[in-house]
């Protein structure tokens, strides 16, 4: 059966033009604003917002940009440019080391910008196939803002890849109990659930997501997989069925059809082999 993985599929935000929103909402006014009047802050904070979304379509184009902001003193913030184009080229440890080592002048003054950049870094790294360095920034992030929902989920997603299940639960729990209407934190916490083999929960959890976001077909597809899992294959059909209808070219979609193939494949041989089994002669 080709169902989804064990560990949970994040839909983390990009790192994109809401992170030069996010860090600059929280500096202050930097030494070169100072000096040329008021709107040099605003011209950064549009420098970076172009080159970041610039960075998601045309990585190389931004590292381009961003080399030449650099020359012209564009300093952290071209540095940190350059830190998202690397991440939209796939260079994630390097991407995250950059972001890393702007925490301590571009966070320095804000607990906010400085979480912003650890978060960030952490998913760099995650992408990098570093649970553990991924995890101690989210940590760090947290540390600098307790509570935050999206950085407790985030947590949750890295602790899973490296199948610390009941602490992923820990952390999806804590985002709950401060947004109970975030249905990704419900299917999260329903697949690690189905990875502890806790079915009825992870079940409950789905229906919650669904509650909340009905017609998710990676919520359905996922209550399809439980169900198989916990052994009514005929319900799981239903499901993935379901998912086809709702969503036929999506990730999810294409995933129910092959598990709608490969069981009817598997029905279709125990089919054969009890009809064998029935044309044998009896033994006298």
């Amino acid at each position: 059966m080709a169902e989804c993985k064990a560990t949970m599929t994040r839909r983390n935000p990009y790192l994109s033009a809401a992170l030069a929103l996010g860090l600059f909402a929280s500096l202050p006014a930097t030494p070169a604003a100072s000096a040329t009047g008021p709107s040099s802050g605003l011209d950064r904070n549009r420098e970076l917002q172009a080159c970041a979304a610039k960075a998601e379509a045309n990585p190389d184009g931004a590292k381009a940009d961003a080399m030449r902001w650099q020359e012209q003193g564009g300093g952290d913030f071209a540095k940190l440019c350059y830190a998202l184009a690397q991440f939209h080229a796939g260079e994630f440890k390097a991407a995250g080391t950059q972001m890393e080592a702007l925490v301590p002048t571009l966070g320095k003054d804000d607990p906010k910008a400085a979480a912003s950049l650890l978060g960030r870094a952490g998913w760099a790294w995650l992408r990098a196939g570093d649970q553990g360095r991924a995890e101690r920034l989210y940590g760090a992030a947290l540390d600098k803002t307790p509570g935050d929902t999206d950085l407790l989920i985030d947590r949750a997603f890295a602790r899973a890849e490296g199948e610390r299940f009941w602490d992923a639960i820990a952390d999806l729990d804590a985002a709950l109990s401060r947004d109970p209407r975030r249905a990704d934190a419900y299917l999260y916490r329903a697949t690690a659930n189905k990875a502890l083999s806790n079915y009825r929960q992870a079940l409950a959890d789905i229906d919650h997501a669904l509650e909340l976001k009905p017609g998710d077909p990676e919520a359905i597809l996922l209550r399809g997989n439980v169900k198989a899992l916990g052994g009514n294959l005929p319900a799981a059909r239903d499901d993935w069925a379901l998912t086809r209808r709702v969503s036929p070219d999506s990730d999810w979609g294409r995933a129910a059809a092959d598990n709608l193939a490969r069981t009817a494949e598997v029905a279709g041989a125990k089919g054969k082999e009890a009809g064998k089994d029935t044309a044998k002669p009896k033994s006298p």
